[in-house]
Parts: C-alpha cells; sequence; structure tokens
C-alpha cells in the first residue's frame, strides 16, 4: 500500500541517515586521535628558519638571543632547559611553563670572558618534558686571531683496524678530512683518498677513530700514514710502522731450528766420549810409573838416568 511504503522508506532513509553519522563521528574520533598521536612539542631557535643560534662578539661582550618552544597539546606544559658545551650560556629560568596550543620565547644571554681566547664555542641547549628531549645548537665564536691546528696522534694497528686520535690544538672548529696508505716491501697495500670525516672538532677536543683495513698482508713490513687536513689549518701527518707475520709458520720454523740445535749437541756429547775425556783430563798411565825426567819425590829435581859407559 502507498502509506506502507512511504513508511518503510522514511524508515530506511533514517536508517541511512544515522548510519552516515556513526561512520563520520567514527571518522572524525579517528582523525582526531591521529592527529594528537602525531602532536609533539618542539624546540627550536626562536625566530624560525635558523638551523641553529650563531653569536659573535669580542672578549668581554654579553650576546643575547632565545628559543621558542612550541606547544600544540590541550593542556599546558612545563620544560626544565640545560645548556651543554660552553659554560657562559645562562637563562633567567631555568624552568618555564608554555600554555596550551602556545609557543612561548625562552631568552638566554651568552657572557664571554674578558680573557677568553678567540675561536669558536659550540654549545646546545636542551630542553626536556614528559620523558622526551630537543636540542638546539648554539654556535658561539669569539671574534680576533684565529688558530687552526690539528695533529695525528696514538696510531696504531689492532686487529683489522687502524686506530688513531685527532686533536684540535687551536682555537676554531674544525671539519678534518682524512687520506690513508700502506706501503710494504713489495709496493703500495693501500691507498684511500682524502675525505671529509663525519665529526666537528672544537677547540681543545680530542677524538680517537678508526679505519678499517679488512685485508692486512699475512707477512710484509709495511709503513701506514694518514694525513689529514682541514680548512685553515696546517696539514698532519703520522706513520707507523707494522709487522705482518703468519705465526704458525713461524712457530714450524722454531720449532724445526730447536730440534736442529738438540740433534747438534747430541752428536758432539757422543764425540766427546768417556775414554777421551780420560786422557784430556790428564789421567796417570797404567803402573804408577812417573816419565823419565819428572820431579823427585823428595821435592828436588830429578836425575837424567845413567847412560852406556858414564863412570861418574
Amino acid at each position: 500500500m502507498p502509506g506502507q511504503d512511504r513508511s518503510a522508506e522514511t524508515a530506511e532513509t533514517a536508517e541511512a541517515a544515522e548510519a552516515a553519522e556513526t561512520a563520520a563521528a567514527a571518522g572524525s574520533v579517528a582523525a582526531a586521535g591521529s592527529v594528537a598521536a602525531g602532536q609533539e612539542w618542539r624546540a627550536e631557535p626562536a625566530t624560525g628558519g635558523r638551523p641553529y643560534v650563531y653569536l659573535e662578539g669580542r672578549p668581554g661582550a654579553v650576546l643575547e638571543d632565545g628559543i621558542s618552544v612550541t606547544n600544540p597539546a590541550a593542556e599546558p606544559l612545563t620544560v626544565r632547559l640545560r645548556a651543554t658545551g660552553t659554560a657562559w650560556l645562562a637563562f633567567a629560568e631555568d624552568r618555564v611553563t608554555v600554555p596550551a596550543r602556545t609557543r612561548a620565547d625562552v631568552p638566554f644571554a651568552v657572557t664571554v670572558p674578558a680573557t677568553a681566547p678567540p675561536g669558536d664555542r659550540p654549545a646546545k641547549v636542551v630542553v626536556s618534558a614528559g620523558g622526551h628531549e630537543a636540542a638546539v645548537r648554539v654556535h658561539v665564536r669569539v671574534t680576533g686571531p684565529e688558530l687552526g691546528a690539528l695533529t695525528v696522534e696514538d696510531l696504531r694497528v689492532e686487529g683489522r683496524s687502524i686506530r688513531y686520535t685527532l686533536v684540535n690544538r687551536g682555537n676554531t672548529v674544525l671539519e678534518p678530512r682524512l687520506a690513508v696508505r700502506a706501503d710494504g716491501l713489495t709496493g703500495a697495500l693501500l691507498r684511500r683518498p682524502a675525505r671529509t670525516l663525519p665529526v666537528e672538532l672544537g677547540p681543545g677536543r680530542s677524538l680517537e677513530l678508526s679505519e678499517p683495513w679488512p685485508d692486512p698482508p699475512a707477512l710484509d713490513s709495511v709503513d701506514i700514514t694518514l694525513r689529514v687536513t682541514a680548512p685553515g689549518a696546517v696539514p698532519a701527518e703520522a706513520t707507523f710502522s707494522a709487522r705482518y707475520v703468519p705465526w704458525a709458520a713461524a712457530t714450524g720454523t722454531a720449532l724445526a731450528l730447536g730440534a736442529a740445535a738438540g740433534a747438534l749437541a747430541l752428536w758432539r756429547g757422543r764425540e766427546r766420549g768417556p775414554g777421551r775425556h780420560g786422557r784430556r783430563g790428564g789421567s796417570e798411565p797404567s803402573g804408577g810409573s812417573e816419565p823419565s825426567g819428572g820431579p823427585d819425590r823428595s821435592g828436588g829435581p830429578r836425575r837424567p838416568p845413567a847412560q852406556a859407559g858414564d863412570r861418574s
């Protein structure tokens, strides 16, 4: 009947609308959940768009800048701040509360000591909250004459690795480049052209590094040379001599030499038998008689035996 058809259509429309509304609500909840899961606070240089904070000044200067902490959550966020690296960086407060859905700028100051030598001073501002940490790099440069000095020290070979220590003895941050070569008795064994190492070496810092050498020689005398360069620094070199000996062969040779020495000693012992040793020891002949011309038992010289025709 028409009335029943109209009622059925109305019921179906209501059910469809209810289903659509439920699906939309579920989609909204899922979307909200995904946004909430991706929402985390962050810290960055205050003005934005900078990879790090850069400050430059002469000894005795006070340099100011800041970082920004963004809180996208629906609740206030309390963060703690601390500095690593140079001890010249200080905050007005080391604990800051950032309101919900707000970005707060946190100022800090760097006081350069009057006696600070020229050069670069790397530092970081570390922000922590709720088990999460974020770091903002701070690069401080003290103006004045710059000195780049780099050395290679403690070069050695350990197993299949070449180990060494880089030391920055200047007052600028260095980005070292390393070249490696090894020469044996028969010629070149290893050649690695200069490449930039993935490190930044601050003034006064030292860093122990290693170079893999998967196929060192089995038997050779090797000179290993490391050459390190950096923009603004005098190149530095270090050489280490290593001896490679196959231990199995060396052990066999030592055993063979030991066996030969033992056999030689045994042969010499047999050659010097007991009778020969007795004659060399001066034993008296059998019979106990003294040889003519020997000393008299009374202690005086013995007269020679009388010859035929001697009447005295």
